[in-house]
């Protein structure tokens, strides 16, 4: 199981790699059986899968269909790539602080791997019917029943490699977002909120006013007093 903890299964933005943990992770090593068994699918067809009849053209040796063999060179080549942009987004993807981006990627991997999980399917049906229908009496079949029949199994085997990325995907998708994980100089950038002064009774919005002024006390003194003016006898 993956670690719930961090935003999308990672960790802290620029937090330190782990080159042990990474490798032990089990969306990596569906990520390298993936990339082996697409290597395996192309190259066995491409080495081995075309036959010639006794003339300079070659022919597929699924039923002589070049459809057959393009398709499964197709898909092959093009997981061969993913698998390596995928694993190189996996080492990145802790280091990215944008949690939209970090959506976006997500996202990305998972259409991705499902869809790919879908055209090899359809790859394994199309070569395991196409090669049912090979003859031994058409074709030349010694020399290329081994790849032929290797393409199939693998074919067969990136279909459940490509449908546990999926689901991997999709619980780190699930996993959400900790805001509390990321850096703080997102929040340290932001401008201080100024509170807002107390209202009162009457709804009032009070002004705290410093060194307000205030009139000095009333001084009687000679000079002050006017003319005629006598002072109060007391009591």
């Amino acid at each position: 199981m993956m670690n719930g903890a961090g935003s999308f299964g990672a960790g802290r933005a620029g937090a330190a790699f782990d080159p042990i943990s990474f490798a032990r992770r089990p969306q990596t090593v569906l990520r390298a059986l993936a990339w082996i068994f697409s290597m395996v699918v192309f190259g066995s067809i491409i080495n081995e899968g075309y036959v010639n009849m006794g003339s300079e053209r070659l022919h597929c040796v699924y039923n002589k269909n070049a459809d057959a063999c393009n398709y499964a060179i197709t898909i092959g080549v093009t997981a061969f790539l993913a698998c390596l942009f995928f694993m190189a987004l996996d080492l990145y993807f802790p280091q990215i602080s944008s949690v939209k981006d970090r959506k976006r990627a997500v996202l990305l991997e998972i259409g991705f791997s499902g869809f790919w999980t879908f055209l090899w399917f359809v790859g394994f049906c199309f070569l395991a019917n196409q090669w049912s229908r090979t003859s031994p009496k058409e074709l030349p079949l010694e020399q290329a029943t081994d790849a032929a029949r290797a393409a199939i199994a693998f074919s067969f085997f990136s279909i459940l490699t490509w449908a546990a990325l999926t689901a991997c995907a999709v619980q780190k998708f699930l996993l959400g977002t900790d805001m509390t994980l990321f850096t703080t100089e997102h929040v340290a950038s932001q401008a201080p909120k100024q509170p807002y002064p107390p209202n009162d009774v009457t709804g009032q919005t009070t002004i705290p006013v410093n060194n307000a002024y205030q009139s000095p006390p009333l001084i009687e003194t000679v000079e002050t007093r006017p003319p005629g003016y006598q002072i109060p006898p007391a009591f």
